[in-house]
Formats: C-alpha cells, structure tokens, sequence
C-alpha cells in the first residue's frame, strides 16, 4: 500500500509523543513492506528517533509560515528566498524559540493554516498540491492531526484518495488560545470534517471528547492506542534501591512537573524515603527555562538539589536506560492527556506508573494493568499513590510485570500499524466498490 502521511515535523528540543506516534508509525508500516512517504510541514525532523525522510523538502517552514502571518510581502516573495528561511539550521532554531510552541500566540496562525488557500499561507498551499501531483496518487493520505485540515479539502479535490486523520491533543492547544481564535479554529475544524473519511484516536476517552468538539458521529471514529518499539533483550529486576521517582515529558508546569516535585519533597522529608530520588528528563523550550529554575531554587532550599537528577539526553536510545534506572514513573498532567505514550513506554521496561484518575490514564492503566491511579482532587493523592508503591516493593514488581506483559501483547508498534493498516484498507475496498 502507499501511503502519504502529512506531519507538522520536529524541532527535537522537547519529547513531543505525537512527533514519536507519526515517525514510529511511519517505520513500522516500512517494516512490513508498506511505501510510505512522510511529508513535514513546519520542520524537518530532528533527533535519532526519526531515521525517516530527513531530505525531504519542508513546505510550510515555520519561519517563513510566520513572516507571511505578520508581514504581507511575504507572502509574495519568489521561492529562492523562502528557500534561505527554511534551512534546516535556522528552523532547529526556531523550534527551540518561546513562541514556536506557544499556542496562546499562534491563534492566528492557526487558524490561518486552517483557512487554506484562502489564508495567508496559500503560496505553501500551492507548493505542497504542485509537489504531490507530480509524485502520483497514493492508496491513502493520512494527516497526523486536526489542526492541519485546511489541507483536506484541497487534497481531496486534487488526489480524490481516502483521507485519515489522527486526532491527539488538538483540545489543549485551541483552548489555550484568547478568544475569539478558540471559537474559529474549532468552526474550521468541524467544517473541514467532511472531507475526512475516517478519523483514529489514541483513545475512547479522546474520541468522544472529539466527538463533541466537532460535531461529527462516533462510528466515524476509530481508537487505534499508541504504540512503542521494544527492546529485545529483557530489562533487569525493577530498580528499588535507592527508590527512584521518574519523570518524561516536557519540563513544565502544564505537564505536572512542579506537582512531581512536591511530591518528592513531601517524600523525602519522610525517614523512610530519606534515600529517594528524582530523575528527570524531556527536553524544554526558552519559556520553560523561567520555571525549571524555580523549581532548581525550590529543591536547593530544601536541601534537596543533589537528589534530583536533571538530564539533557531523551532520545529512543537515552530513554532506555533513563527508563530501567527508575522505581516508578509519574506525569500527573492535571487535565489528563489523549493518552501517554512515555507510560507504555515505562511499562515495556518493567517500571510501573502513577497517574491521576483524569483523561486516557484510567483507560491505560485499566488496559495494561501496569500502574495505579489517584484522585487528583484529593490533598497529597500523589504522595499517597507513590508512598504506598515505594513500601511494597513486591507490588511494584508486580505492576511492572504486568504492565510489561500487556505491552508486548497489545501495545507494541507493530501491532498498533497493523491495526493501522485495517483502519486503510476498509478505506480503500470502500472506494474501489
């Protein structure tokens, strides 16, 4: 089957779960003989956990996405200078700046993108559509999220191929936005829905919010969960000595950092856990650095600084062995997330998860087995939910036997592009019929 499969890119300086979704997706469907063409919009991918596609061209760079929001001759300049913007170099630097992944500030441009050709991004429009038509039409053309679906209805009228959508944290990123951007970007998204033939979730949970958000049926909403790729050798006996708190995502307060770390502190103040430790790892942008130094003050006044591990390296290879050298991992984003690929990701190294009872966690946690839950309303919940695994270790072990076992049965990255794949080909007989 060939497939073309629309990403927004990486810029590498954060673990983005929906960047490692499309580029594990994307080497799986490789692996079982599927042709598959990865097309990045804003940025070329960065980091060792892409190995796909790094030479191909970047069409809506995100540099020059945002001179043409802000600056109208942009969008007229001849393609030899955009070419100078869109130098892989200049858009790694960009991708690390505080307003690349600011969505509070991109409501415009968002909503921009999702305007098409009748925005102020046509020329990339223009150059994406003349690219493709030369390449010959693909079985399926799938778009890694919701809010690049201005492109649809271009794709559909050009390609006229069956078109998926990936829906993943498309929520937090609009309602972020100051009005009235919210508003218009969630109108474009449910009319650009028609153009859809099927959308995947990461979970039920997810769907029916989306559902609800864009107004479209259920049955047209298939849940395929996210996958990881597994290590062959088996990892070592769970790490409990000394106890080891982890933490993988990007280092900010909206992914429950801070709230890890009071957990910690409370912790350690206890004789019992007076050998605890913290590691931590994900990557930040320049809007981060503020925080994460508070949170550096913070465990220095607390005497706690040389307990806490802060590690710059969260690459696949690097994520292994950040992963065995824990006792338990948490990421207690308050408001819950479409899934948590770093919890499967824990899980297939034998480490246990705590989560709050919020968003896809209890799902997960309900399909693996591989962790418990905790009521995020409650006071000290977290500090209760990991207190309680760190004294029994034989739990833990437990749990991330467990959890482990249903990693490799339901929840490696083959499994999920097959699943994938079956998701394409009733898409394709559909049409052929």
């Amino acid at each position: 089957m060939r497939i073309c499969h629309l990403v927004p890119g990486s810029g590498g300086t954060f673990y983005c779960q929906n960047c490692l979704r499309d580029y594990a997706l994307v080497r799986a469907l490789r692996r079982q003989g599927h042709d598959v063409v990865m097309l990045p919009l804003y940025l070329p991918p960065f980091g060792d956990d892409v190995d796909v596609d790094h030479q191909m061209p970047v069409f809506f760079g995100g540099v020059n996405v945002y001179l043409r929001e802000r600056f109208p001759l942009f969008r007229k300049t001849p393609r030899w200078l955009d070419r100078l913007f869109d130098a892989p170099w200049m858009l790694k630097l960009a991708a690390a700046q505080e307003g690349s992944t600011n969505a509070e500030k991109l409501g415009p441009m968002t909503l921009s993108m999702l305007e098409g050709r009748s925005g102020h991004q046509k020329k990339g429009f223009n150059r994406l559509i003349e690219w493709l038509q030369s390449q010959g039409k693909p079985d399926v053309f799938h778009i890694s999220n919701a809010l690049l679906l201005g492109l649809a209805p271009e794709l559909k009228r050009v390609l006229d191929v069956p078109i998926v959508c990936s829906l993943q944290d498309e929520e937090p990123w609009v309602e972020t936005m100051p009005a009235p951007y919210n508003r218009l970007c969630w109108e474009a998204i449910a009319g650009h829905a028609a153009h859809v033939d099927a959308f995947v979730a990461t979970s039920a949970w997810y769907a029916d919010r989306m559902r609800g958000r864009m107004n479209i049926a259920r049955d047209r909403i298939s849940v395929v969960h996210l996958g990881v790729e597994i290590a062959d050798d088996v990892p070592p006996d769970l790490r409990l000595d000394p106890p080891t708190v982890g933490f993988l995502a990007r280092l900010n307060e909206a992914q429950g950092f801070g709230n890890l770390v009071d957990a910690f502190i409370q912790l350690k103040r206890e004789p019992a856990f007076g050998n605890l430790r913290l590691r931590a790892t994900g990557g930040c942008t320049a809007a981060d650095r503020p925080f994460v130094e508070a949170v550096r003050a913070k465990l220095r006044k607390c005497g706690f600084e040389n307990s806490v591990d802060f590690l710059s390296g969260f690459q696949r290879t690097q994520r292994t062995g950040f992963l065995r050298s824990l006792s338990v991992l948490s990421v207690p984003v308050p408001q819950g997330e479409a899934f948590g690929v770093q919890l499967i990701e824990a899980m297939a190294c034998g480490v246990p998860v705590v989560q709050p009872s919020v968003g896809a966690y209890p799902e997960i946690i309900e399909a693996t087995g591989g962790g418990i839950l905790y009521d995020p309303d409650k006071p000290d919940g977290l500090v209760e939910a990991l207190g309680s695994l760190l004294r029994n270790p034989d739990n833990a072990r437990m749990l991330g036997q467990r959890g482990r076992a249903a990693v490799l049965e339901r929840f490696s990255i083959n499994r999920v592009a097959q699943d994938m794949v079956k998701v394409y080909t009733s898409l394709t007989n559909a049409a052929r019929s």
